[in-house]
């Protein structure tokens, strides 16, 4: 076997140090990783309704709790919203509860306004940027053309140009360009995205004539509206 060839400075792992001898209670103990037990809290049911709103527009029939439980449920059980809404009906129905389940569609459109789930905020502070760029293949009928009649098609292709937050690892700004605009041209557009920045560190493909100029006036930006020291700059 392949594997057996560097057999000699592969890490073994050492045999089990202890015996199972009370196999009543083990296996009890497995098959209760298996049970499922669900309640709802009388707390729960009382906060299910959202309470009146003061303010114009219409309103909520559901609490924030109600569509944060019904989604936590679906991320448990990997469930689609429509199946976690007969989820909902099902275990309500099961322990006679008066509450009824958010529907599907509201599921999807309370969803993006939850502070749990919605789109975090960009980190604080001067930004320490790693900015690089990757390759998007774009499918359409030239694949298709290529599979059914044996056509050579041409590869239709699109570059991603990401900038991270290097101490949080967030995505704080992208461009998306054709294959041909090369990475240099893109600092400024992503830099221009960003606030406070501090560094920016890229590869060599970022060693172009319009990197240096670009990384100067984001770091002269932050140096107005801070004027304490920074050691700001672009590395490569």
């Amino acid at each position: 076997m392949p594997n057996k060839h560097n057999a000699d400075r592969r890490h073994h792992f050492g045999k089990m140090k202890f015996k199972i001898r009370n196999w009543a209670s083990y296996e009890a103990g497995l098959r209760r990783r298996g049970s499922l037990t669900l309640w709802v809290t009388d707390e729960a049911i009382a906060k299910w309704q959202a309470p009146p709103r003061r303010s114009p527009g219409g309103q909520a029939h559901y609490s924030d709790m109600a569509i944060e439980t019904a989604l936590m449920l679906r991320l448990t059980f990997h469930l689609p919203l429509r199946q976690t809404e007969g989820f909902m009906e099902s275990i309500f129905a099961l322990l006679g509860v008066t509450v009824s389940a958010p529907d599907h569609s509201t599921l999807s459109r309370r969803a993006t306004t939850l502070p749990s789930v919605s789109l975090g905020r960009m980190p604080d502070g001067p930004l320490h940027v790693l900015i690089d760029s990757t390759g998007l293949k774009v499918y359409g009928a030239g694949e298709w053309l290529q599979e059914k009649h044996g056509a050579r098609a041409r590869r239709s292709w699109r570059k991603l140009h990401l900038a991270v937050d290097a101490a949080s690892g967030m995505i704080v700004a992208q461009t998306l360009t054709e294959k041909e605009m090369g990475d240099p041209s893109q600092v400024g557009p992503l830099l221009d995205q960003i606030q406070d920045i501090e560094q920016v560190t890229a590869d060599g493909a970022y060693d172009g004539a319009p990197t240096l100029p670009d990384s100067r006036a984001a770091w002269r930006a932050h140096q107005d509206r801070d004027p304490a020291p920074c050691d700001g700059g672009f590395e490569r």
